[in-house]
């Protein structure tokens, strides 16, 4: 007899049903993508604005990353303690309200304290959206439409470009940017109400009756054949609270899933590093380079706008190359073009051709890291597990804003920096090649478990022995370790 979650993940997809939830939560995607590129266009703004220096200035990026670092793992952890829906809600609530008040901070000092501040409501919404998202999408169209989660990210950079080139003339314009934001964020927290709770989340909370009214309603809405299902026992531990459920937490996923947990914390802190240091330092590298204030600005938004079609080309292929071979190949890709783009700053037209090279390709690479990412971890670890892979690059990228400016850029020269995140790009890819599993077409909660090979739906039915696994994974996978 099937599994409740196995119902849910063998389902017609519906864009009247599964859909609503995919739009939902790229929505709240969307804005983190926006806060994240504003940071490139706040950085000279906001340091003319309070007369900052250029080596301060890299405070604006990493005060708002490692708080995003921070809210990661704090809002990874309580997805998987409160759940996904709650978690949903109040992560982009929080960013809201900071970004407000940021938008009239007196002064830089309080101006970096609310950027960190907003940074961590808005942290925890890519874990949280992705866990829920991937927990209500068939498993045949999981690679799909969780790439394609990934178009809200390159809509909501291109938001924050074409945003910024109309309102960069006006007196103050970077509070005017933080204020436009902010307004659509508001509506969608009204509209994130009427989404239901994981089925698969409640299924391994214990929540069974509520778990069965979820997924019933989900077979009646999807059209899909009724029939009889079992939601497996869970074993009740004490949880956990505070610093030593974080402990327990991150123990839990170096301990159980060591390799998959280095893989993926690599890949995150190479890949996310790549990308952040174009989309953050891309507009001041330009302008230091002779282009002017516009032209500067225009190329992260080429740079975005273009991303929406590399996200479009890794939906097409992720489910028929695999997430490994596009990770290596995508990685790889934009690492170079990134290496391109520092050699050619004072050929204006040349390096606008690149920026847009390095868009696409890097649009293909990110939607199948987060899929990828969002699939390895068992149910109970997926939010927490994406959250701390997730964190562990923003800390890393973070940083880099310092060290750049205060290092790297003026010893080694931007084209031997970016070659040195070519270097670890390559290393990061050895290291997934032999550590990390291929998911294309498997279960979720069987990666690395069910021998099955990809695309293949030959467990259909599960036999005594593949329960009594179930039943023990369930288990393992209890809440002291999860929280």
């Amino acid at each position: 007899m099937k599994t409740g979650d196995q119902i849910v993940q063998r389902l017609p997809w519906k864009w009247g049903v599964q859909g609503k939830i995919f739009i939902i939560g790229g929505l709240g995607f969307m804005f983190d993508a926006w806060d994240i590129a504003l940071n490139g266009f706040l950085t000279p703004l906001v340091g003319m604005a309070f007369e900052v220096s250029a080596a301060d200035r890299g405070y604006i990026a990493t005060a708002n990353l490692i708080g995003m670092a921070i809210g990661a793992v704090i809002w990874g952890s309580i997805a998987d303690r409160i759940g996904r829906k709650k978690a949903f809600t109040i992560t982009l609530l929080i960013f809201a309200l900071f970004s407000v008040v940021g938008a009239m901070a007196p002064n830089y000092e309080i101006f970096i304290l609310l950027r960190f501040l907003a940074g961590i409501g808005l942290g925890g919404c890519i874990p949280v959206d992705y866990a829920l998202v991937s927990e209500f999408t068939p498993k045949h169209v999981r690679g799909r439409v969780m790439t394609a989660l990934n178009l809200w990210w390159p809509i909501g950079v291109t938001l924050a470009g074409v945003s910024s080139l109309l309102l960069v003339n006006i007196p103050e314009s970077w509070r005017w940017m933080l204020v436009l934001m902010v307004l659509p964020a508001l509506l969608i927290v009204w509209i994130r109400r009427g989404i239901p709770e994981s089925p698969i989340y409640l299924s391994k909370r214990g929540a069974e009756e509520e778990a069965r009214r979820v997924i019933d309603e989900l077979v009646e809405k999807t059209g899909a054949s009724v029939e009889a299902y079992v939601i497996p026992p869970v074993v009740e531990e004490k949880e956990k609270t505070g610093f030593m459920a974080g402990w327990e937490q991150i123990k839990g996923i170096w301990t159980k899933f060591p390799g998959i947990t280095f893989a993926a914390w690599f890949l995150f802190g190479t890949i996310m590093t790549v990308y952040y240091t174009a989309l953050s330092w891309l507009p001041t590298l330009l302008a230091e380079s002779g282009a002017g204030e516009t032209i500067s600005f225009l190329g992260t938004t080429i740079m975005a706008a273009i991303g929406i079609f590399g996200c479009i080309i890794a939906i097409a292929l992720i489910d028929r190359i695999g997430r490994k071979w596009l990770l290596a190949i995508g990685s790889l890709l934009s690492a170079s073009a990134l290496v391109g783009i520092g050699a050619t700053l004072q050929v204006t037209g040349l390096a606008l051709v690149l920026i847009a090279v390095f868009g696409l390709v890097v649009q293909i690479v990110i939607p199948v890291l987060y899929a990828y990412t969002s699939e390895i971890y068992p149910t109970l670890y997926r939010a927490s597990g994406f959250a701390w892979a997730s964190s562990f690059s923003r800390v890393v990228t973070g940083l880099m804003p310092i060290v750049f400016s205060a290092w790297a850029f003026p010893v080694l020269g931007v084209t031997n920096t970016f070659i040195v995140l070519l270097v670890a790009s390559v290393l990061a890819i050895i290291v997934m090649s032999r550590l990390a599993p291929e998911t294309r077409g498997k279960d979720l909660d069987n990666i690395g478990i069910e021998s099955s090979t990809p695309n293949s739906d030959r467990h259909e039915e599960v036999d005594s022995a593949s329960s009594e696994l179930l039943v023990e994974n369930a288990r393992d996978f209890t809440h002291q370790d999860s929280r």
